[in-house]
């Protein structure tokens, strides 16, 4: 991975990763992958990088998510960064969807791993991955083929999605709100509530913000940009903000939270009406406006 010299990752943690990682799989991976041709294949044409992401070198490493590097080693990585277990983490953002959802995006999607599990959760579902690293979506690609599994891969900003109103019954966000800034993650959130269909959910996996504001060491290990100011703020009250009900978050472990909001019904429904279809979402069927 190329990091810059100076950080904690660099510094202490970079060693400890030599010693429970086989870097040779990995080198070969990346020596063996044509970069240029597949990201040209996957890449946007009209996108432009916004200025918080392309600025930024994240976890340490030059160029951020635009290095191909962070790509190739962003799996082996992350399985020692969400503890007890990276599965199990995951899962509890599986495990907090309500319902049968039919047509799910998952913002951020980065190399895929959740966005594979709801797949494999939602077997009939359609499923859509977004990310703005034309590369993790090529790692993406290539875990869910290997996996045989059918997804959609979209080189996009998860705050412009272009998709239309009302189009998605489950939009899903894992580790994606801790690496944007506060009023990024909040326009994030305002495009969901926009593509949401009525009756539609939203779920949030991300660090625990009240962990990380009583460790600071936390939001310096891993050289996240944008990560101290994302522990400052309160997922909840964003949803609550942007319009969503319903609204819960739990701890996972120490480390991790997930958030759960739905959108609203359209008014004109009656209250007790409302009330009908949040009590069907918690028992896992389907609300009538999907």
């Amino acid at each position: 991975m190329a990091t810059t010299n100076n950080t904690l990752w660099s510094q202490f943690l970079k060693p400890v990763y030599q010693l429970l990682v086989d870097e040779k799989p990995l080198k070969d991976l990346y020596e063996s992958t044509d970069w240029d041709r597949e990201s040209d294949r996957l890449k946007n044409p009209n996108l432009v990088y916004p200025n918080y992401y392309s600025s930024q070198n994240f976890h340490g490493v030059n160029r951020g998510y635009l290095n191909p590097s962070a790509a190739v080693t962003y799996d082996s990585v992350t399985q020692y960064v969400l503890p007890p277990n990276e599965t199990w983490i995951r899962q509890e953002a599986i495990n907090a969807i309500g319902g049968r959802p039919r047509r799910i995006l998952d913002l951020g999607c980065g190399t895929g791993s959740t966005t594979i599990m709801l797949k494999q959760a939602f077997p009939n579902a359609e499923v859509i991955g977004l990310d703005l690293s034309p590369y993790m979506l090529i790692m993406a690609e290539r875990k869910a083929r290997q996996a045989g599994l059918e997804i959609q891969w979209l080189h996009r900003k998860a705050e412009a999605t272009s998709f239309p109103n009302n189009d998605f019954d489950l939009v899903t966000a894992s580790l994606l709100f801790h690496e944007t800034p506060p009023i990024i993650s909040q326009q994030i959130l305002q495009e969901t509530f926009r593509i949401l269909i009525p009756g539609g959910q939203v779920i949030i996996l991300d660090g625990n913000q009240k962990t990380l504001r009583e460790t600071s060491w936390l939001t310096e290990i891993f050289e996240e940009p944008y990560i101290r100011d994302y522990a400052l703020g309160n997922v909840d009250a964003w949803l609550g903000a942007t319009g969503f009900a319903s609204i819960r978050t739990n701890d996972v472990w120490w480390t991790n939270q997930v958030s759960r909001g739905l959108k609203p019904l359209p008014i004109q429904n009656n209250v007790n009406h409302f009330d009908t279809e949040i009590d069907t979402l918690d028992s896992r069927e389907v609300p009538a406006a999907i």
